[in-house]
């Protein structure tokens, strides 16, 4: 579990990753870590790309229907544009943003601002998603997190498609990715 470091240097910025497969509290984990950025009563601003518009077009919302506003960009430069006067920033999907999105944390961070992103780590090949190498070298603090694999119910680290489609970014729910472990994973793709 992460704690949340306390930082004496009060203009210390810095950027934490939590990454893992579909289905495995990402989201869940970004908002739980913003609430006790307001709880602490830090200024907090969170993005998240706006063409996923699954459960809310203007709300960060996980698969359990935890939710917290947010605000919808088209680019990763915007986040810059929309953040003043903040303590902390909350990215949802960053997988999804453009490859401006690192230089965007790192600015933010160099601020003095604490960065929080989640996204998805590999897409539904098992091979790294877009952005997310990147910001996982730039991050001071990584958390990995793993759903339970459908098929056998182990630990799964993959997000296994279950539909044809066969473009990078498919934005869905249930009805077309399911988590898989490593097994199970390369099992369904030589089927």
């Amino acid at each position: 579990m992460f704690i949340e470091f306390n930082s004496q240097n009060r203009k210390a910025g810095w950027v934490e990753v939590i990454c893992g497969s579909m289905f495995s509290g990402k989201t869940e984990e970004l908002i739980r870590r913003l609430r006790r950025a307001i709880i602490a009563n830090q200024k907090v601003e969170i993005f998240k790309p706006d063409l996923d518009k699954r459960y809310s077009d203007t709300e960060v919302v996980s698969h359990n229907q935890n939710a917290i506003p947010s605000t919808p960009v088209t680019s990763s430069q915007q986040i810059l544009l929309l953040t003043t006067e903040v303590d902390v920033v909350g990215i949802d999907e960053a997988q999804f943003f453009d490859s401006g999105i690192t230089e965007v944390v790192l600015e933010l961070a160099n601020r003095g601002i604490r960065v929080v992103v989640a996204g998805l780590d590999m897409d539904y090949t098992g091979t790294p998603f877009g952005p997310m190498p990147d910001l996982l070298a730039a991050a001071e603090f990584i958390t990995k997190v793993h759903a339970i694999c459908q098929q056998c119910g182990s630990l799964a680290n993959y997000s296994h498609r279950i539909t044809n489609q066969s473009s990078q970014v498919l934005v869905g729910e249930k009805d077309s990715y399911e988590p898989r472990c490593r097994s199970c994973f390369y099992e369904g793709e030589s089927r």
